[in-house]
């Protein structure tokens, strides 16, 4: 109780929708509950909860349940994330299960589909304690992952990318799926250990090179 899941809808009638939650009785999602008129097969997301008999039901009307000011939590904190709808900044998702948060789209390293649960980090807790999120942890750390994602890139196009610190942002959001700033700042991380070559067009593996995340990782 208390989770906020992406369920299937197995049935509707008189009284509601009923989901398989994994329990071999499905959870009821009254009309009363409902922001639209689910379609068996479809999957709906909700918000468990006990009504006041303590029976299980679940809710789509998620804003009587997740807040938009969050307390407890900082910048860095890793979190659980559940996402909601797509907007046009990036993504709205549910933090923890009790808090909204966004991710913009600069921060999103991969696609991500509506119910898709994935860890993430708190980027900001602005001053109405709305949350920004990431799904790339802060300081060096993001980095790092940046860094395994380019040696990644590498090995699978035979050593060399065609991409350089004036390549465009956009071409290296939708080679790589990160920011033009991070991956500037991770290829000249792997320079420096020597794990890459940086030529006029693009980045080459160095001979010898390996994708081990602690040859990425500062000491």
């Amino acid at each position: 109780m208390g989770e906020v899941a992406y369920l299937e809808v197995v049935t509707v009638n008189e009284t509601g929708a009923f989901l398989d939650w994994g329990h071999p009785r499905d959870v009821l999602l009254p009309f009363g509950e409902q922001r639209f008129r689910p379609t068996p097969g479809k999957r709906v997301l909700v918000r468990l909860y006990e009504d006041q008999q303590g029976r299980p039901v679940a809710s789509q009307k998620l804003d009587r349940f997740v807040q938009d000011e969050a307390t407890g939590l900082v910048p860095g904190d890793e979190v659980e994330l559940i996402v909601a709808d797509a907007t046009d900044l990036g993504y709205k998702a549910v933090v923890n299960h009790r808090y909204w948060g966004l991710l913009y789209r600069d921060d999103v390293t991969r696609p991500l589909r509506r119910g898709q649960r994935t860890q993430g980090y708190v980027k900001r807790v602005r001053d109405d304690g709305r949350l920004d999120l990431s799904l790339l942890p802060p300081g060096a750390a993001r980095l790092d992952v940046v860094g395994e994602q380019v040696l990644k890139a590498l090995r699978e196009s035979g050593g060399y990318l065609p991409l350089s610190d004036k390549s465009d942002a956009a071409e290296i959001k939708s080679r790589l799926g990160v920011s033009k700033n991070a991956f500037k700042q991770a290829i000249g991380r792997l320079y420096k250990r020597r794990l890459i070559v940086i030529e006029a067009h693009g980045i080459r593996l160095a001979p010898g090179a390996t994708a081990d995340p602690a040859r990425v990782r500062v000491d």
